[in-house]
């Protein structure tokens, strides 16, 4: 029988298939094998012993460490404009690991009401990426969400606070979720989901995850420096033309990427961006990478 995990909690799986959720225990294979069974994973479930296991995993199409999930579609970065303050870094990184893993990253800004979202609109203006501007009072943004949701397996994240769980409420009221309140003293708010949870709803499947809190590209979300410039894909146009093969568009001269941000042709703060993230791996040598 042919399913898709929904959650694993205790060495558990719940298995959704056509016959309703079943839950199972994985094979011992895959603990020699040194797999994990990911919310996500699309499986093969059969009986055994009266109960029912999960012989076999297809091929992921990509995995995120953290939170634990496999075979993301749409990854919706949740900025808040105000409290916490958002970090454009933060964002662009979020993006980047997305596009990295082959999955299609969309901007939701939320709590438009207590503060000007137009800066935000005007960094990512330039770039590709989808951005969408929620307002709970008119419902603006909710159905182009809910669009880009249905045929696809998506998340949502961003750092804790942005309003994930706001948003969530507002697209599915009956989910009753726990909104976590801002701490104050520390600008941000406090995690209320504990484990990976898969839900059908707008004729897609959304992924209810502890998100992302902290990032760092150096371990379970590394971009090699040589793959960098392609996470940021309006960039695109612009690779190759460089005077020199190999360029790292950082300051070399001829490069086409530092002249189309002087021109105004790509946005600076997605090019800072990528230069911090840059450098953070640019020392890093292949060995040093995590295994598994």
């Amino acid at each position: 029988m042919q399913g898709y995990i929904t959650k694993g909690i205790g060495g558990f799986y719940y298995v959704k298939t056509a016959d309703g959720v079943l839950e199972c225990k994985a094979k011992g294979v895959f603990r020699k094998q040194r797999i994990t069974p990911l919310a996500g994973d699309e499986v093969t479930v059969e009986t055994e012993n009266g109960g029912c296991v999960i012989s076999a995993i297809a091929p992921r199409r990509n995995v995120f460490v953290r939170p634990p999930i496999a075979n993301l579609d749409v990854l919706f970065v949740v900025a808040s404009t105000t409290q916490p303050v958002p970090s454009t870094l933060v964002l662009d990184k979020l993006t980047a690991i997305a596009v990295d893993k082959g999955v299609r990253p969309v901007l939701v800004c939320t709590k438009g009401d207590l503060a000007a979202s137009d800066f935000l609109q005007k960094a990512y203006e330039k770039s590709t990426l989808p951005f969408i501007r929620v307002d709970y009072a008119t419902g603006a943004g909710l159905e182009e969400i809910k669009g880009r949701i249905a045929g696809n397996l998506c998340a949502f994240c961003g750092n804790s606070g942005v309003g994930k769980s706001t948003l969530l409420n507002a697209l599915l009221p009956e989910l009753e979720r726990q909104t976590g309140e801002i701490s104050q003293k520390l600008g941000r708010g406090r995690h209320t989901t504990r484990e990976v949870t898969i839900f059908e709803a707008f004729g897609g499947r959304i992924a209810d995850t502890p998100g992302f809190a902290s990032l760092d590209t150096g371990k379970a979300c590394y971009i090699p420096k040589e793959n960098l410039a392609l996470a940021f894909p309006e960039f695109g146009p612009y690779l190759g033309q460089c005077r020199f093969t190999g360029c790292a568009h950082r300051g070399e001269k001829g490069c086409a990427v530092t002249q189309a941000v002087q021109s105004g042709a790509l946005s600076p703060s997605r090019y800072a961006s990528y230069a911090a993230m840059y450098d953070e791996v640019k020392d890093i040598k292949e060995w040093e990478l995590p295994r598994g």
